[in-house]
């Protein structure tokens, strides 16, 4: 009873265990699954030997396991029975190892040894190969410097030369100074020889382009001469060697090309148009431009190659040469063209000297002006103002400027000395005529002028100055002499024609035989200054449609209108003169104190009665109310619009004067007892019958 009592809590916890368990586990179902593979009778024995059955059934399963295993223990075995024998060989080689060592290690060291001693060896080497290649010349270099004729090799080994010079300079600022001053000496003889050399074979080949016509400049030349540009005396001794030749060489093109023409006799000699003074100054002008621009060209090639876009493979081997800056190299190509064209001033001096003073005639004369001015700019930019070609050029075209204002001044002397007389119907003279042909003739020239490019057209204000000047004083002595000539015919005919009796009318009148005289008599001025507005109207004509003579148009427009006034200032006041108001203008306009005596007020005066005013009156009434000659209408001046100017002028003058006359009859401080009676117009009736 009390040991069912003590199994009894065991088995109660046993079988709440197996209540708890869960039968849907995965492994649950997994071993019951492998417990009916072999678990077929499920009786009391079975259950009782389940224990027996699975411990059987798991050794029945490492039984297999081993008999399955065998053959892989055996190859195990095998293979450690095989790597034992490999070890056993691998302590025998450590030891044969260790013993070569042990006898070895003396050749080992010494073998080291040598290794370093090989590097050093072989760096010393290198160091030595670098030291002679830049610091030392080859044979082959030496011998092209001194003994081979000039080639790319030469010009390689001077370029060494240079090298070597330069790395000297390092070599000066180690320790090394001894020895970087010998190498430098040593490169100053190699480089002063080669360059003696250099020199003498550039003035032979310099020589040899003085030979040819258009010479063409080699490769092997451009890079001897770049290299001389380091040597400043030997450069100018080449660029002199160059003037002269091509000084020479030019001189005789050009007396070639005025004599003889070209090969064949084409172009034709120059001077074969010496005849036409024009084409043959033009045509030695060009030929001196066109071999300015050759020479120039060949002088460049030579004294600045650089400047060449395709410099070769030798040429850029001297780039670390030092130049002279740019403004030198203009400089020396300006001495050697300068020397270079200095032969050709004095015969082409002397042919153009030899055209002006052949008198040409006064356009050719101012073709060769603009001619020689136009190529002195163009020159003078190519060559340079201070030159002398371009001097000779200024020079010549100061003598054929002054040529040209010679035969102007010429021209003007002798029409003032003979000045034409004035025609009847006062018509500009032909010499007039003429001179404006001839002007817009010039204009026509100085339009088609070609403008440097650094330059621009000369003043053209000068030439029509000098041509128009004399042709205005000759018309006006002309003028003058008309109106010397007239009054002295009119006094003739007042002295011939005096009567006593006449002489001895009243003022009334002769107010009214003035009031019926035809205007044609008025005054002597008149035609005179009609012929100067037709004179200086057909001078200001033409020139209207020209730009370059706006300014001379201005001043003729002034002295036109000048003109006008004086002439409409002259016909007014003889109107007024034939009509008795002349004197009393200023008695009607004036404010001045009157002397002691006379009475203040205008009526109680004599001369300004209002029956003499009132004469006086009517024949200006006469005159503007009369027939359509009573008035002057300038028939006489030849321009429409000048004339018709004139005639309106002449009207507002008169319609203004007669203004002052009604304001001083209306005043009534004047005391004229019937105003409107005398007056009996306004002023603006007055202009507008006037058609002001």
């Amino acid at each position: 009873m009390g040991t069912a009592t003590a199994l009894a809590p065991g088995l109660s916890r046993k079988l709440k265990k197996v209540l708890e368990t869960r039968t849907d586990a995965p492994d649950l179902l997994a071993s019951l699954n492998t417990l009916s593979s072999f678990y077929s009778d499920n009786t009391p024995q079975s259950r009782r030997n389940l224990r027996s059955t699975i411990e059987n059934r798991g050794l029945s399963i490492n039984e297999e396991f081993l008999d399955a295993s065998a053959s892989a223990q055996q190859a195990l075995d095998q293979v450690e029975e095989e790597v034992n024998a490999l070890a056993e060989c691998c302590d025998k080689i450590a030891k044969a190892l260790n013993n070569c060592n042990a006898t070895t290690g003396d050749i080992i060291s010494t073998t080291e040894r040598l290794k370093h001693e090989l590097e050093n060896t072989t760096q010393r080497q290198e160091i030595a190969s670098c030291f002679l290649r830049d610091y030392q010349l080859s044979n082959d270099e030496i011998n092209a410097l001194r003994e081979e004729d000039l080639s790319e090799n030469f010009f390689k080994a001077l370029a060494h030369v240079h090298e070597i010079h330069a790395n000297c300079k390092v070599l000066l600022r180690t320790h090394h100074q001894r020895a970087g001053l010998e190498l430098m000496d040593m490169m100053a003889v190699y480089q002063e020889g080669a360059y003696e050399r250099l020199c003498r074979w550039v003035q032979a080949e310099c020589r040899r382009l003085g030979d040819v016509d258009n010479p063409e400049v080699s490769e092997l030349l451009k890079t001897a001469v770049r290299c001389l540009k380091a040597r400043p005396v030997l450069f100018k001794y080449c660029a002199e060697e160059v003037a002269n030749m091509r000084h020479n060489a030019l001189f005789r093109r050009f007396i070639s090309a005025l004599t003889r023409g070209g090969h064949g006799g084409l172009p034709r000699p120059i001077e074969v148009h010496a005849h036409d003074p024009l084409r043959y100054v033009g045509d030695m002008l060009g030929w001196l431009h066109q071999a300015l621009a050759s020479e120039r060209e060949l002088v460049l090639a030579l004294l600045d190659p650089d400047s060449s876009a395709d410099t070769g493979p030798i040429a850029q081997r001297f780039s670390n040469i030092p130049e002279s800056d740019v403004g030198k190299t203009e400089s020396d190509m300006t001495f050697v063209l300068d020397r270079i064209f200095e032969g050709v001033c004095r015969p082409f001096k002397v042919r153009v000297e030899q055209v002006l003073q052949s008198q040409p005639n006064l356009i050719i004369s101012y073709k060769l002006n603009n001619t020689l001015e136009f190529y002195s700019h163009t020159i003078s930019d190519l060559l340079g103002r201070e030159t002398a070609l371009c001097n000779t050029l200024w020079a010549l075209k100061d003598a054929a400027q002054k040529t040209f204002f010679d035969i102007l001044k010429t021209r003007g002397e002798k029409i003032l000395r003979y000045p034409p007389p004035v025609s009847v119907d006062l018509s500009p003279p032909s010499a007039l005529k003429e001179g404006v042909s001839v002007l817009l003739e010039i204009i026509e020239t100085y339009s088609s002028v070609m403008v440097p490019v650094s330059g621009k057209k000369p003043l053209f204000e000068p030439v029509i100055s000098a041509l128009l000047d004399p042709i205005i004083q000759m018309c006006e002595q002309a003028a003058e002499a008309h109106k010397s000539k007239g009054v002295i015919q009119s006094s003739r005919r007042s002295r011939v024609g005096s009567d006593p009796a006449q002489l001895r009318r009243s003022s009334v009148d002769a107010i009214l035989e003035n009031t019926n005289s035809t205007p044609s008599s008025q005054t002597r001025e008149t035609p005179s200054r009609i012929f100067l507005i037709n004179c200086l109207s057909a001078i200001r004509q033409p020139l209207l449609t020209h730009e370059v003579a706006a300014e001379y148009v201005k001043k003729l427009g002034a002295m036109i209108e000048s003109h006008i006034y004086g002439l409409v200032e002259k016909e007014v006041d003889s109107i007024l003169r034939k009509c008795g108001l002349s004197n009393k203008m200023s008695q009607f306009s004036s404010n001045d104190a009157l002397p002691a005596g006379e009475s203040a007020r205008l009526a109680d005066r004599e001369d300004m009665s209002p029956g003499v005013l009132s004469e006086c009156l009517k024949g200006f009434f006469g005159f503007v109310l009369g027939s359509e000659n009573s008035l002057p209408e300038f028939e006489q001046i030849q321009s429409p619009s000048l004339r018709s100017e004139a005639s309106v002028q002449l009207g507002k003058s008169l319609a203004e004067a007669y203004e002052v006359i009604y304001k001083g009859i209306m005043d009534p401080e004047n005391g004229y007892p019937d105003p409107r009676s005398l007056a009996r117009h306004p002023p603006d009736q007055i202009r507008t019958i006037l058609g002001i």
